[in-house]
């Protein structure tokens, strides 16, 4: 298939499928606490197909696909709705006279079905592909390289640090990283027998300042395949390192330790989906799986309009003991909006310059 029709439809896979469990969570917790749903859209703008339910409910497919909206029953505030619309309320099932403790939970529950996907996509690679799992064997030695001058050969097996021992190579690059220029004990396996090799790593300059670097290069990691539980305790795990990986660099941007080049947006998704699916299906899973974590976390940002901005002010409401004034609710609104299309602009700028650049 040609580039541009994959990367246009690997596109609207990955981003259909990561919208519509999102909606999906906000969905099915309103039905749980009570709530109708008046509509359930994926996409915005006019829809290409409608259709309701037999509990009245509209389901919606948008022609452009960007995201997707639920539209809770009774939503809006009784004071902010015309007479008309509130005689068409159905009484016990709007959303705006739950309790704030639900309106809280069918909220939470959009982001929470994200890192569920991603945790169960996670669980389905490792019990049927397999559990990536790195190796400390040595594949290559820079010339010149500190480890080439203690003597440290491609085919080592590293099994000690400083007499801790490592099983995963990024192990062995967290131990050496900051001891630039201080002695590094390695206990190392050659041809069956064990040896004990003593490097100074060379200090680099990196973005997060002066860091060690031995000159070696790990083998390729090996797959384990997982029974179904250990997959889905290991996906869990997978997801919540991601997840934290993600807020740290996050930090990481905020305090100026890390470009922000690295944020993108639409175009780079697409670009990054389309890659994917041209190395095949388990790729495109990965990828999706990892845009969940990231969707997941994005709206749980305290930004007013995104999930995380409606939990803060419930959150508000419950310390207070009542809802936060309207002229309060209004001016964050305002604000979450400005500040949602500057990061937009912002990232479709990164997205642009990155392509022609």
């Amino acid at each position: 298939m040609p580039a541009l029709p994959r990367t246009l439809i690997a596109f609207a896979i990955v981003l259909g499928v990561l919208v519509f469990v999102h909606e999906m969570g906000h969905y099915l917790a309103a039905r749980w606490r009570g709530v109708h749903v008046d509509a359930f859209s994926i996409g915005f703008g006019r829809p290409l197909l409608r259709w309701a339910d037999r509990r009245g409910t509209e389901w919606r497919l948008g022609w452009i696909p960007l995201g997707g909206y639920v539209k809770l029953h009774g939503q809006e505030a009784p004071e902010d709705a015309p007479e008309e619309v509130r005689a068409r309320w159905r009484s016990g099932q709007t959303f705006h006279e739950k309790p704030v403790g639900s309106r809280a939970l069918i909220v939470a529950a959009g982001p929470a079905a994200n890192f569920l996907l991603a945790a169960l996509l996670f669980a389905g690679i490792f019990a049927t592909v397999g559990q990536p799992v790195g190796t400390t064997t040595i594949s290559a030695v820079v010339e010149g390289s500190a480890a080439a001058q203690a003597g440290l050969r491609p085919g080592d097996e590293i099994l000690a640090l400083d007499g801790q021992r490592v099983s995963r190579f990024d192990q062995v690059q967290r131990h050496v990283q900051p001891r630039a220029g201080q002695v590094v004990e390695l206990r190392v396996r050659r041809d069956g027998q064990e040896l004990t090799i003593a490097a100074v790593p060379a200090a680099r300059e990196a973005p997060q300042g002066t860091v060690g670097m031995l000159g070696i290069q790990g083998g390729a990691a090996r797959f384990e395949r997982l029974d179904p539980f250990s997959a889905l305790v290991a996906g869990t795990v997978q997801t919540a390192d991601f997840t934290w990986q993600t807020l740290v660099a996050v930090g990481e941007m905020l305090t100026g330790a890390r470009s922000t080049a690295d944020l993108g947006g639409p175009i780079r998704i697409a670009e990054v989906s389309g890659e994917a699916a041209s190395l095949g299906l388990l790729p495109l899973v990965n990828l999706m799986a990892l845009l969940s974590i990231s969707l997941g976390l994005l709206n749980l940002f305290p930004i007013p309009l995104l999930d995380g901005g409606h939990l803060l002010f419930y959150a508000a409401e419950a310390i207070r003991g009542r809802p936060l004034p309207p002229r309060a609710l209004e001016y964050g609104f305002r604000a979450g909006f400005a500040l949602l299309v500057a990061l937009f602009i912002f990232v479709s700028w990164n997205d642009i310059m990155r392509l022609f650049g």
